[in-house]
């Protein structure tokens, strides 16, 4: 297939294309008599895999050294494992991070819905957002002991 089946295949331009193939993202595929390219079909699940580690979060340089790695076939099996690995526990931490954000803006939103029903609330409860990754969270208005202590700056979690 030539460059424009495959950008349309694929949902890159291409001048995305042909730049991942400048960087190295795109192997280097072979050319007709007319000097265009021809690519296979095998490069749109290599284009798909590498979508889906850019919407992981994995940069470009990680994306270039994967791609590095696996032009070097088996030898690399390890270390492309490895880099996935890492990459992994990565996302796992963003997770529980953008979940325990998540908990944080329902319990706002339910603030809110409540505040707009003219339900009286406690206005402590209002500059509760604190939680492990930089928040706090309340319960009807009782903030907890080591976030208080991290809002006022001191790190150290109280002593018991």
């Amino acid at each position: 297939m030539r460059i424009g089946d495959l950008a349309e295949k694929s949902g890159l331009s291409t001048d995305t294309l042909r730049y991942y193939e400048k960087i190295g993202l795109l192997p280097k595929p072979p050319r007709d008599g007319g000097g265009r390219r021809v690519y296979d079909e095998t490069v749109l699940r290599w284009i798909d895999f590498l979508a889906r580690l850019k919407s992981t979060g994995m940069g470009i340089k990680n994306r270039l050294r994967y791609a590095d790695l696996r032009t070097k076939g088996a030898a690399s099996l390890t270390e492309r494992r490895k880099m996935l690995e890492s990459h992994r526990v990565k996302m796992s931490d963003d997770l529980a991070r953008l979940t325990e954000m998540l908990t944080v803006l329902d319990e706002k939103i339910e603030l809110y819905k409540r505040m707009e029903a003219g339900e009286a609330v406690d206005p402590a409860f209002e500059n509760c957002a604190r939680t492990e990754h930089g928040a706090q969270t309340c319960s009807k208005g009782k903030t907890d002991e080591r976030s208080t202590e991290t809002r006022a700056g001191n790190s150290a979690p109280p002593q018991s």
